[in-house]
């Protein structure tokens, strides 16, 4: 919770004081992963946050169903951050067309394109669970089309916000703005938001710090494949999959909370 304290700050002096959870292995090779916590500060004025494909609506039932679940947390999220300075740039992939001519459609496409640097080349190894069945929990499965024509409108999508689905217009955006950290939520975690353009894989690879908000993301995972565990434990394996390859991990209580700035904050 917030307090009125915290509430009268004045925004230039606060900072959000993340958890950034990762996984370390020790002794390297040995296959053993040791998870490690540590505090960070982030200048809500330098940090961004991406919404990744949380559309209006899923071909998958059950998809649709465990997005419901997160949606009031994710609203919560991006009006506090919001308010705090925060950059929100709402990815809904393939659905550009609904928001061309926007304001905030255009803010991302007006940003001064920046050259992309050269991709740093990463390990890049296998997913720990099989979604080759496209991950419906639905028995039958559910038919597969283009269900999305928007993002969710639980999320509200507000004056000073951005609007792309293309990897080059973030990194612009991010440039432009001084951004040096970019917080993602958003589904699905072993698809769009390492894969994306513009989400966790090649972002990380184009040099840009991203965190993952563990706990307002899901997977596409059938329970009947490899490693044939639980909906929920699969998509924990993933977010540890993330914690050791390629980004820290964040719970959303640490978004919801400024503490003022009282030191220079440690890059």
């Amino acid at each position: 919770m917030v307090t009125a304290g915290e509430a009268k700050m004045d925004s230039k002096h606060e900072v959000l004081r993340l958890n950034l959870r990762t996984r370390v292995e020790e002794p390297a090779g040995s296959g053993q992963w040791k998870e490690v916590v540590a505090p960070k500060d982030l200048a809500p004025a330098e940090t961004a946050l991406l919404l990744c494909d949380v559309w209006d609506k899923h071909w998958c039932q059950g998809a649709n169903e465990r997005l419901a679940k997160l949606l009031p947390r994710m609203a919560e999220v991006v009006k506090f951050l919001r308010s705090k300075g925060v950059l929100i740039i709402h990815a809904p992939s393939d659905t550009m067309k609904f928001y061309e001519g926007t304001p905030q459609r255009q803010r991302a496409q007006a940003a001064p394109p920046v050259k992309l640097p050269e991709p740093k080349k990463l390990p890049d190894p296998p997913l720990p669970i099989d979604a080759s069945d496209q991950g419906c929990t639905e028995d039958p499965p559910c038919r597969v089309y283009g269900a999305w024509k928007s993002e969710h409108p639980a999320i509200e999508i507000a004056e000073p916000d951005a609007v792309t689905d293309k990897g080059g217009e973030v990194y612009s955006l991010l440039q432009q703005r001084g951004i040096k950290t970019l917080l993602i939520f958003g589904v699905h975690t072993n698809m769009c938001v390492l894969h994306r353009s513009f989400a966790i894989k090649q972002m990380t690879r184009w040099g840009v710090p991203c965190v993952l908000v563990r706990d307002l993301t899901d997977t596409m995972y059938n329970p009947k494949r490899p490693p044939h565990v639980p909906h929920d434990k699969g998509t924990e394996l993933v977010v540890e999959f993330i914690e050791k390859h390629w980004c820290p991990t964040v719970l959303s209580d640490d978004l919801l909370r400024v503490h003022p700035q009282t030191e220079p904050i440690k890059r």
